[in-house]
């Protein structure tokens, strides 16, 4: 029985380090190493090659190396025995939160817009907006989703949420569903996509949705590059209806050096750093998983592929 590490472009060091900390004599192959595809019962990858998991015959279980598990999933050649996991990690979830938040003071304060006039040698000042009076939506209410809603709302803000299906959040006015995200829209003053990638949420953050928010609203996007139609936003911002966006996700990453996005003044880039896996903090649940899949136990944080989360 071995462990095969896929992560293309990823230095493996850490992760594979980790592995044998946590479970001594544990058999690990590194991709593109040679190795004997059948010994394979258990993956941990991010953004493995499309088509690479059919050539296992006796793979069990494929781990990501993230919350996210878009990466594994978009592959059409998933075999579909294989189950599929995800991190939960208390040190990522606070590292998104708190990012979330800087990001939400960052416009709110127009620090911004201070870095520029310092460029400029330009000595202005406009008038901030305080927490209180700030309503802030988050799309997407699950682990991160929640943290996100807590740390705001001790914070001073309004918050109001939205999902898919109906949620129970403290301190949070949810809404769900299609026939609710007009509404939920219309008291955004900054919106903040924390969506799950799927075929329903591809392509959400469009000029449709951005015409249902207030004049002046506030993009924050730390979900995936793909739920962000970029043209769509540009439009929106260049119209004057949306005041700016703070994007740490791209469609492609890294974001290429001839892409718009760097040269306006109104959009905030930041290279997808919202909250970075620490290999010595989220390895203790991939091999506790790893350990559950040799003695026919379920497992922990396994997604639901139907529903791509």
């Amino acid at each position: 029985m071995s462990v095969l590490v896929v992560c293309p472009g990823k230095d493996p060091e850490n992760w594979v380090n980790e592995l044998r900390n946590q479970h001594p004599g544990m058999n690990i192959y590194v991709y593109p190493e040679d190795h004997d595809k059948e010994e394979v019962e258990f993956a941990l990858a991010w953004n493995h090659p499309r088509g690479l998991f059919k050539n296992y015959p006796n793979l069990k279980v494929i781990a990501s190396m993230g919350a996210g598990v878009d990466h594994i999933l978009s592959d059409s050649g998933l075999p579909e025995e294989v189950a599929v996991t995800k991190v939960v990690d208390d040190m990522l979830t606070q590292d998104m939160s708190d990012f979330v938040l800087s990001q939400v003071m960052n416009h709110i304060r127009g620090l911004h817009y201070y870095t520029k006039a310092q460029k400029e040698k330009k000595w202005d000042r406009f008038q901030y907006q305080r927490p209180k009076d700030t309503q802030v939506g988050i799309m997407g209410l699950g682990v991160l989703g929640n943290a996100v809603a807590d740390k705001l709302d001790k914070n001073g803000f309004r918050v109001y949420g939205w999902s898919r299906t109906e949620k129970n959040c403290e301190n949070v006015t949810s809404f769900h569903g299609k026939e609710q995200m007009e509404e939920f829209l219309q008291n955004c003053d900054i919106l903040i996509c924390l969506l799950p990638l799927t075929q329903d949420t591809e392509n959400i953050l469009n000029a449709d949705l951005f015409d249902m928010l207030p004049e002046g609203a506030y993009i924050i996007n730390v979900a995936r590059g793909q739920h962000l139609v970029e043209h769509d936003l540009m439009e929106m911002i260049d119209s004057g209806h949306l005041s700016g966006a703070s994007l740490d996700v791209f469609r492609e990453e890294p974001l290429p050096e001839e892409h718009p996005f760097w040269e306006h003044e109104k959009i905030n880039i930041t290279p997808h750093i919202a909250s970075l896996t620490n290999p010595k903090s989220v390895v203790p649940q991939i091999v506790e998983n790893y350990e559950r899949m040799m003695e026919n136990e379920p497992l922990k944080n396994k997604v639901e592929i139907d529903k791509g989360y």
